[in-house]
């Protein structure tokens, strides 16, 4: 700050499709909560949701465009004479429903330009779409760093894409292993027992690339491979979303919607996680997902689909166990794994909190995405 009380450090906008519940809008929370060397200012393309309230630092700017389906064209003058305004060190923005916008942020002379990669588009899981993969050659023109957050889509970038090596850094999500970390004692809001019940859970959006039905359907499997443990089972979905309804209707239907707990969105995922002694992950895609993250420091075993980036956090048999996605049988399998072998859960558990704090900290992450914004001070020109 200066005398007159003028903040002068350098601006970061991060600029999205929507700021709402998710795991890269997470990402997004962290950086601004842990870089206080930055102002942040975060533009919706779309809307800006309560979401915002979990950024704590003082200061930062919310801006929603409200743009409707379809391209964006016609908001780049406004997204130009907005970035022109705030002056932005850096431009930040995220996944290809936001890409385009890396244009008027060219045009605006910015001085450093980043766009990140969190995981697959939802209607493209490989990233095989030759279409998507042109769009992304053409809005990237002008852009000086992209972001992987997973090898999958370092190798996506640098491939099918086409960007040269050297633009593309890889900087995996990294988990605050003070605020999620394993807990003995449970919030008031935890609706089971330790030791009497067993609790298999899953935290994110219930949408399709989620495939939380594959989850419960899995779940219900066990009432016949699990027959002496069913009683005690417990399932726990946290997170709302379209196929929340269909969720709780599936589990309803077959007599079993008194063992879940299926609450929507909840903002004490932290205080929750670590009383599930499962943590299921059962996406179809995913780059390096957050809520993964998040259990294995709170002391889950986990049990993931074999996709995006969760091979880089789950090492099969080592740390947890991997299965195919959209395979029901295969992950009712692992989840009976080990529900009927304890040393096994408790040994992958182990491992699991070990391996986070050893190569997924947030100070990482930090330290990582500090020095690539401090880049545009040392004169990186357009």
């Amino acid at each position: 700050m200066t005398a007159a009380g003028e903040d002068r450090r350098p601006l970061v906008v991060h600029l999205l499709h929507r700021f709402d519940t998710g795991g890269l809008e997470n990402g997004v929370v962290n950086v601004i909560n842990h870089l206080p060397a930055f102002r942040h200012a975060v533009v919706a393309v779309t809307e800006i949701t309560a979401f915002k309230e979990r950024v704590k630092a003082p200061g930062t700017q919310f801006i929603a465009l409200h743009k409707p389906p379809g391209q964006g064209f016609w908001l780049y003058p406004r997204v130009y004479k907005l970035l022109r305004e705030l002056c932005p060190a850096v431009v930040h923005t995220r996944n290809l429903g936001a890409m385009e916008f890396q244009l008027p942020a060219w045009a605006a002379r910015v001085p450093l330009r980043v766009h990140s990669e969190h995981g697959w588009d939802t209607n493209d899981l490989g990233g095989v779409s030759r279409a998507n993969q042109r769009l992304r050659r053409v809005y990237g023109v002008g852009t000086h760093r992209f972001v992987a957050l997973s090898r999958a889509i370092e190798s996506y970038l640098t491939g099918p894409v086409g960007f040269a090596q050297d633009r593309v850094l890889r900087i995996c999500n990294g988990v605050d292993t003070q605020r999620f970390a394993p807990a003995t004692a449970a919030p008031a809001a935890w609706p089971y027992r330790r030791g009497e019940h067993l609790v298999i859970g899953a935290v994110g959006r219930m949408q399709a690339v989620k495939d939380p039905l594959n989850l419960v359907d899995a779940f219900l499997r066990l009432r016949t491979l699990c027959p002496a443990a069913w009683p005690r089972l417990r399932l726990v979905m946290l997170g709302g979303g379209p196929l929340l309804e269909a969720a709780r209707e599936r589990l309803a239907q077959a007599g079993a919607a008194d063992q879940a707990w299926l609450p929507g969105d909840r903002s004490d995922v932290a205080q929750l996680l670590p009383h599930f002694d499962i943590f299921a992950l059962p996406s179809q895609a995913e780059g390096i997902s957050n809520t993964l993250l998040e259990a294995m420091a709170c002391g889950c075993a986990p049990v993931a689909t074999d996709v995006g980036g969760n091979p880089e956090l789950v090492e099969n048999g080592a740390n947890g166990l991997l299965v195919p996605p959209q395979d029901g049988a295969a992950l009712a399998a692992a989840l009976a794994r080990l529900i009927g072998d304890v040393v096994l859960r408790q040994r992958l558990a182990e491992a699991s909190l070990a391996r986070v704090r050893s190569q997924f900290s947030l100070d990482g992450m930090m330290a990582a995405y500090g020095a690539l914004y401090a880049s545009a001070a040392r004169g990186r020109s357009s």
